[in-house]
């Protein structure tokens, strides 16, 4: 975690006006009462990624995230990871995957201090505000604050590729699914490769992730794959030959085509943690892919 100074919560806005009441918040997530942290987990969704959209306050909402989620006294963290996956990505779903962020985020570096200053203004502090006067900008300057905040949360990767090792299943479970969304972080294949396979929903979440990563497996890869493709756990069989189909179509074992073809005559149901799209999506999608 960083060493630097907590921000100034006051000055930073987020969807209902000044950010001070967010330090309360991320205080009851770390707190003893599920009814407070679940007030907690409400309340920072509408403040830092209502219906989607990001605010000045919601990058510096990640590193207190990020640390509530390494801590192994906090209670719920699931949850916690849950809401970090928002912050970070907003109302992205993972049928856009795979993610670049350089193209997506490209109008988002045009936007100027005095096009936000502008926004901020209009929203929050005219007493008559004309929308119609940043209309022009409104749309780029969201992108910015959607930007910063995956950049932050892309700036602690490391802490998502530990919690992949995580005695608790769920948490990494979402943590592979959040590692979909950031391709550049190093040696991202191999930790994705090197998940134990105990853990079914923890595999099949792995899985997931490595069929968006680019190009063709690489041996490390191949051979997680490979060997998801004869556990007795249907999500983890599945969810591998998603990953082949998706990664190596020309090359697909007979295994994995058996798999996605069972699970859709079966119709597969479940979602893996972390995921929006179901495993029949999935398996709908690689079935696609394959011209079938």
């Amino acid at each position: 975690m960083s060493s630097s100074s907590p921000p100034d919560w006051a000055r930073l806005h987020h969807a209902y006006g000044r950010a001070k009441d967010v330090p309360g918040q991320l205080a009851a997530l770390a707190g003893a009462d599920p009814v407070a942290r679940g007030a907690a987990v409400s309340a920072l969704s509408s403040n830092v990624h209502h219906q989607g959209t990001r605010w000045p306050a919601s990058a510096h909402v990640v590193a207190p995230l990020v640390m509530l989620a390494d801590s192994p006294t906090t209670p719920d963290r699931p949850t916690v990871v849950h809401l970090l996956h928002a912050v970070a990505l907003g109302d992205l779903s993972d049928d856009v995957l795979p993610f670049d962020p350089v193209r997506v985020f490209a109008a988002a570096e045009r936007v100027s201090p005095s096009d936000e200053a502008a926004v901020l203004r209009v929203l929050f502090e005219d007493d008559d505000p004309d929308p119609d006067a940043v209309a022009d900008v409104a749309d780029a300057v969201a992108l910015r604050w959607a930007a910063e905040a995956y950049r932050a949360a892309e700036r602690h990767a490391p802490s998502f590729v530990a919690w992949l090792q995580d005695p608790e299943p769920a948490v990494a479970a979402r943590a592979a699914a959040l590692l979909a969304w950031f391709p550049e972080v190093p040696a991202l294949a191999t930790a994705l490769a090197g998940v134990g396979s105990g853990t079914g929903v923890v595999r099949a979440s792995a899985n997931l992730a490595l069929a968006f990563l680019p190009g063709p497996p690489g041996s490390g890869e191949l051979a997680a794959l490979t060997a998801s493709l004869a556990s007795p756990d249907e999500a983890v069989r599945v969810s591998a030959a998603v990953a082949l189909a998706r990664r190596r179509p020309t090359a697909l074992p007979d295994e994995a085509l058996t798999a996605l073809v069972h699970a859709d005559d079966d119709e597969i149901t479940g979602v893996v943690p972390g995921w929006d799209r179901s495993l029949r999506g999935h398996v709908a999608l690689a079935l696609q892919r394959l011209g079938l």
